[in-house]
């Protein structure tokens, strides 16, 4: 009996397709899941995402302008108050904040975002100091029109 126990081993048995050790492979779906997800809610997130004050602009029937690079935007609220993406800025601190932003100098396109309840002079005002800055690609932001 005892020469037979010797002979198979010790005694430790291993059954046939059975590995022992650890398994070294990476289980790719949870990861993938988890990408997955974030891709989702990322892409319902960035129409949210706009850098701004919250306006109501004005509309027209003027088609969207193709650019390939993203403009300075200014935006004036219904009061008056001037806004650089979301730093309130008084009429003395535009052009230097302006300079300050832009990477291509007063060749930099700026667009100015009137809210629709702003007085005219107010917007014709700012535009007027942005020009007289040097910058000389300033445009008004409407949305387009409803149909």
């Amino acid at each position: 009996m005892a020469m037979a126990a010797g002979a198979k081993g010790g005694g430790k048995r291993r059954r046939r397709g059975r590995r022992s050790g650890a398994i070294n492979e990476i289980n790719m779906t949870p990861f993938i899941d988890v990408v997955l997800v974030l891709l989702i809610i990322f892409m319902v997130a960035a129409p949210m995402m706009t850098v701004g004050v919250p306006l109501d602009l004005p509309q027209s029937k003027a088609s969207p302008l193709n650019s390939d690079t993203k403009p300075i935007t200014l935006s004036i609220r219904q009061t008056g108050q001037v806004f650089l993406g979301e730093d309130e800025l008084s009429d003395d601190a535009i052009i230097p904040k302006l300079t300050e932003t832009a990477k291509a100098g007063t060749e930099e396109r700026v667009f100015v975002r009137g809210d629709k309840r702003v007085d005219y002079g107010r917007v014709a005002q700012v535009m007027a100091i942005v020009t007289g800055g040097g910058f000389r690609k300033v445009a008004l932001v409407t949305e387009p029109e409803q149909r």
